[in-house]
């Protein structure tokens, strides 16, 4: 899941350690490092580690920021020299991280498999959100539709592709998205048009398969499709700056439908930013994309086992309820988990598929083509 804005600027120094937290505790301090935005740094230091305390209060944690997933990666690649020299890598385990990173480490055995003999609660996790067996998904995002519900009636909220462009058509300036390289929510509306224009075929886009040959076959039809579309969109054709943008937007009651991250949006609505009015539906013929979160267990680590009761925990209802009501995120675990109370609130934006689509080539071939088709007007600067 790409870094974004968020609706909140919290103070950090971009790429620098920030000061540790620690959960106090007699005995083992578990090493977690993490790559996210300072949300949910907070939200470990704030919400989780207390927590953990309470229920194993001989284990402490440290949390450090690393800044990003490049200096995660600096800690990865220190954790295999590490495993190969039989020496201390000072780090347990990646609130964050690919463990397909550093190349022939998880082949090395740098990585602990995660799986039901190790992880009390396994079972519970969404089957849509695994990966990888090196890593845990607990927390996600995906992009939704968010709607004002006193201009459009619950009922009437468009749940397929065909029935969004048919609303959109119909009601000339009043939906709206980011410019794809500005922010995911109006990327992944873009994608979600590529996708549509080639059967919903996920397995036609892979992180090594681009050529400019497939990128022209592919994505061309999905800029026609977008430029057909850009007429009816707000002032004929305009997209915002970015996802907060589109957000505010929706509050000020410019438009009536916008797409948004799950977590941005449940954050505004909590906030106050915008009103409990603000409805919510996802497409079920195929969903926008999103992706989770995934914890990772360094095998050489020194306290691996105590990483592994933290992980675990991070399973339990209460941390994953508080991911809901926290930081607006998606649990890891299957909904049918989590309180009913939470699931009839959120019944419109349970995930019944998590498209992802792949970065890379892929990407500098959607926002270049983008500009050049769907907006040629619009300097991408």
């Amino acid at each position: 899941m790409n870094r974004r804005e968020f609706l909140i600027t919290f103070s950090a120094a971009a790429g620098a350690l920030a000061v540790p937290r620690l959960a106090f505790a007699t005995g083992e301090v578990i090493n977690l490092y993490s790559g996210s935005d300072q949300n949910i740094i907070d939200f470990w230091s704030n919400i989780v580690l207390p927590a953990f305390a309470k229920a194993y209060p001989d284990l402490g944690v440290k949390v450090t920021d690393a800044g990003d997933n490049n200096g995660l990666r600096a800690i990865a690649d220190r954790a295999l020299a590490a495993l190969q020299t039989k020496t201390d890598p000072q780090a347990d385990m990646f609130e964050h991280f690919n463990p397909r990173l550093p190349t022939g480490g998880a082949d090395a055995g740098l990585w602990v498999k995660l799986s039901a003999a190790n992880i009390p609660g396994f079972d519970t996790v969404n089957p849509l959100a695994k990966d990888s067996e090196f890593s845990l998904p607990y927390r996600g995002s995906q992009v939704l539709l968010a709607y004002d519900k006193t201009r459009l009636d619950p009922a009437q909220a468009p749940k397929s592709w065909e029935a969004l462009v048919a609303w959109i058509k119909a009601n000339p300036g009043q939906f709206i998205y980011n410019r794809p390289d500005k922010g995911g929510s109006g990327g992944n509306f873009v994608r979600r048009a590529i996708h549509e224009v080639n059967g919903r075929d996920l397995k036609k886009f892979t992180v090594d398969n681009y050529s400019a040959a497939a990128g022209e076959a592919m994505l061309t039809p999905a800029w026609k499709l977008l430029a057909d579309l850009a007429p009816s969109l707000y002032d004929h054709g305009a997209y915002t700056a970015g996802n907060t943008q589109s957000i505010q937007l929706l509050a000020q009651g410019v438009v009536t439908m916008t797409p948004v991250w799950s977590d941005q949006v449940l954050q505004a609505i909590s906030q106050g930013v915008l009103p409990e009015t603000t409805g919510l539906v996802q497409l079920t013929d195929l969903a926008l994309c999103g992706d989770f979160s995934r914890m990772t267990v360094f095998s050489n680590g020194a306290h691996r086992d105590a990483a592994l009761k933290l992980a675990a925990f991070m399973l339990t209802k209460e941390m994953q309820e508080a991911i809901i009501t926290e930081i607006g995120g998606f649990p890891g675990i299957s909904w049918d988990h989590l309180s009913d109370e939470l699931r009839q609130k959120y019944a419109d934006v349970i995930p019944a598929s998590i498209p992802t689509f792949p970065s890379g080539d892929w990407e500098k071939a959607v926002n270049d083509g983008w500009y050049r088709n769907v907006a040629p007007n619009i300097s991408r600067t």
